[in-house]
């Protein structure tokens, strides 16, 4: 009912450079996308800080899938959502069922900065 909400979870490939060091690889034919729906996606967050140079505004929204889903996000991902580039910021945390100890949803904050 309140989990209407859809994304993009986009997942960077792998390159390794001469040196045989893998790195992630953000390049379009390298990421796997992935739509990931039934979603809850709420304001969390605003900062904004000003220098002589700039004004940093940092923007967050809680995420939240619904009960018996735990989708494939992960913290290095980035995720697309209303025509913006975002990251989750820290780890996903899976939350257990309390009755059977399975999965029984997922939560992040993902955050966009601009400035």
């Amino acid at each position: 009912m309140f989990f209407f909400d859809s994304v993009v979870r986009v997942r960077a490939g792998t390159k390794t450079d001469r040196g045989g060091n893998t790195s992630p690889d953000w390049s379009p034919g390298a990421v796997d996308r992935l739509t990931v729906s039934e979603l809850n996606i709420q304001p969390a967050s605003q900062t904004e800080s000003t220098d002589p140079t700039r004004t940093a505004v940092v923007t967050g929204w809680r995420v939240q899938s619904a009960p018996g889903t735990a989708p494939d996000i992960r913290a290095v991902d980035r995720i697309e959502w209303r025509g913006m580039t975002l990251e989750p910021d820290g780890e996903v945390a899976e939350w257990s069922d309390p009755l059977d100890g399975s999965t029984h949803h997922i939560e992040f904050v993902m955050k966009r900065a601009t400035g």
